[in-house]
């Protein structure tokens, strides 16, 4: 085992002095750390220096960021996706795909140094075996990736398949083949997820993993007039290079920033206190990759952040990003923030993001981090527990088309996302409610409760923790026909007595007053035993998951390896195995606290005729 952990580490060592002279080639200054490898699970890392003087530890050019302006002005891509692009049939994150695929597979690339130097396995589910992969059966990321898998395929064969071998063709590689991983490569690194979408992939991998929101000048997004820069990396067309602002408002997922402009990071009016003239203008925020600023990582505490230099007033390089310890930082604006872990006394920068003047970091739950990012944080306090009702199974319920209208009519939710800090809230809490919590978590129960009187509100309702959307569709789900009957008569009083339709909360308080609780808790209490019973299917119960935790320390080489080498021992767990296990945990004892809050609201609504 040493022997073959000794020899990966030589050859990862080995690609380091290539990628830091391409660093210095093209304006990368490490002023106060360096670029170190760990190990075999955690590759490279960036360390401050002891003898580190400036408090700017690291600045790169956004000359060298890989965006889809860069793509478009390519001279081998640009012309081939430019079309393509204004016509929607590719986005910016395939555009960025494309790129990353093409140069991997390019044989002289001037992008080599940097491509090397990143992963080319994942902890992402993507990436697991299927002994790995069988952990999830039953959670949402294990019918996430497989739906992912299928969709990324269908991208692959549809549209990036043929153009990366065109495109290779095109820089006289005719022999060169292109495979489905080195998409999936690719994808790792770059794709996105939570109000965007949560599909695309080993390309998809290396930008989900390392892509950072880049705000930038609107001018320098779209220039009129791109001058060429001497670098390694090849230098763009002037003639191609021009972008139009059709194209940027139609296709570029940006968000545009014009009101908070003194409030982004790296702002020199606020910093200073006087204006900058670069900062009065449009700000854009374009995803993108950073190279060498993108070897931070997730963690929770910051110690590191970083920032833009629109006017180079900061590090003295104009439209630079650069690394900030947070002991010296003057927060501004929104931060990606770092934290350092101790790794054999070293300490490794981690990357977590945090808003404007908060102490409070914005911890992304577990299923998050394992779907997109590889690793989960034991005892997440931001874990949460999805629970839905299938639209199909609507069908089958007694008047689906009555029972339709009215859900569309209350605007009624058939899924909630249900955060464990509910639970301090509830019959049976687990720990303190963090500081200004409780209001955040009880805005959305506020309910009108019957205008006849013949029912009164619920003694529980203060503990009650589950959504009030979320309840409502199912108060609507489980009426009887006698409950519809008394809820039309309801509406009709109303739209006679006012000549106007009822509103949705007219309408959701009538539903409440023709049916009440117990019919909608019946249906939460079986939803949650049915997940229950899907996490437990061929895994067994939450004990045993806490037994396997306990009992098998943690293998940092991977399944594959292990057993290609034949060292693999009983009691040694893959990374990714104990990753999906400690998931898989968690949503079993968030499923059954959630399931003993929904079973004793349901056991007071009963006893109050509710």
């Amino acid at each position: 085992m040493l022997s073959n952990s000794a020899a990966m580490a030589s050859t990862e060592e080995a690609k380091l002095q290539p990628f830091l002279q391409w660093l210095q080639m093209n304006g990368v200054e490490l002023r106060g750390c360096e670029i170190k490898y760990c190990d075999f699970s955690k590759g490279f890392g960036i360390f401050y220096r002891n003898d580190a003087s400036d408090e700017i530890p690291l600045v790169v050019p956004l000359d060298l960021a890989i965006t889809p302006m860069r793509v478009l002005q390519d001279p081998l891509l640009g012309p081939e996706c430019r079309a393509m692009f204004e016509e929607g049939e590719v986005d910016d994150r395939l555009l960025m795909t494309l790129f990353l695929t093409v140069e991997r597979l390019r044989k002289n690339s001037s992008w080599k140094p940097y491509l090397d130097m990143l992963p080319t396995t994942f902890g992402t589910p993507l990436w697991f075996t299927d002994d790995e992969f069988i952990e999830l059966k039953g959670t949402s990321i294990h019918r996430a990736t497989e739906l992912q898998k299928k969709q990324l395929q269908s991208l692959y064969d549809a549209k990036v398949k043929d153009l990366v071998k065109k495109l290779l063709v095109l820089d006289g590689d005719s022999e060169g083949e292109v495979h489905f991983e080195d998409f999936l490569w690719y994808c790792c690194e770059v794709w996105r997820p939570i109000q965007h979408s949560w599909y695309h992939d080993r390309a998809n991998s290396i930008f989900w993993t390392r892509a950072l929101n880049i705000p930038l000048p609107r001018s320098y997004v779209f220039p009129q007039i791109q001058e060429e820069k001497s670098s390694c990396i090849p230098s763009i067309n002037k003639d191609s290079g021009a972008l139009t602002d059709e194209i940027s408002s139609r296709n570029l997922v940006i968000e545009t920033e014009e009101k908070r402009t003194d409030d982004v990071c790296g702002s020199e009016s606020q910093v200073h206190g006087g204006t900058s003239s670069s900062m009065q203008e449009e700000t854009l925020w374009v995803e993108g990759l950073v190279p060498g600023i993108d070897f931070c990582n997730h963690d929770l505490r910051a110690v590191a952040t970083w920032e833009v230099d629109n006017t180079g007033l900061k590090t003295g390089v104009p439209l630079s990003m650069y690394l900030l310890s947070v002991e010296k930082l003057r927060y501004c604006g929104l931060v990606m923030t770092f934290v350092f872990l101790p790794i054999e006394k070293l300490n490794q920068v981690h990357a977590r993001c945090r808003k404007r003047y908060s102490s409070v970091m914005a911890i992304k739950e577990t299923r998050e981090l394992l779907y997109l990012y590889g690793f989960v944080i034991d005892g997440n306090p931001d874990d949460y527990l999805m629970v839905h009702y299938p639209m199909e199974l609507l069908q089958n319920v007694p008047f689906p088309e009555t029972k339709g209208q009215l859900l569309e009519a209350q605007k009624g939710e058939m899924r909630c996302l249900l955060p464990k800090p509910l639970l301090d809230r509830g019959f049976f809490p687990v720990s303190n409610l963090r500081n200004g919590q409780n209001d955040e978590l009880t805005d959305h129960q506020s309910c009108n409760y019957s205008w006849s009187g013949q029912r009164r509100a619920p003694s529980y309702l203060k503990k009650l923790i589950f959504p009030e959307a979320f309840l409502t569709a199912l108060r609507t789900i489980a009426m009887e026909e006698d409950e519809l009957s008394r809820v039309s008569s309801l509406l009709e009083e109303i739209s006679e007595s006012g000549q106007r339709q009822p509103s949705d909360q007219e309408i959701r308080a009538a539903v409440w007053e023709a049916c009440g609780d117990s019919g909608a808790l019946q249906v939460l209490v079986d939803l949650l035993h049915v997940k229950m019973m899907d996490l437990e299917e061929g895994s067994g119960t939450e004990d045993h998951d806490i037994e396997l935790l306990e009992m098998a320390s943690i293998s940092e080489i991977p399944e594959q390896h292990t057993r290609a080498t034949g060292s693999c021992v009983p009691d040694k767990m893959s990374r990714n195995r104990r990753s999906s296990i400690a998931y898989r945990r968690g949503q079993k004892q968030l499923t059954r606290l959630f399931l003993r809050e929904a079973e004793h609201a349901l056991q007071l609504s009963l006893s109050e005729g509710n």
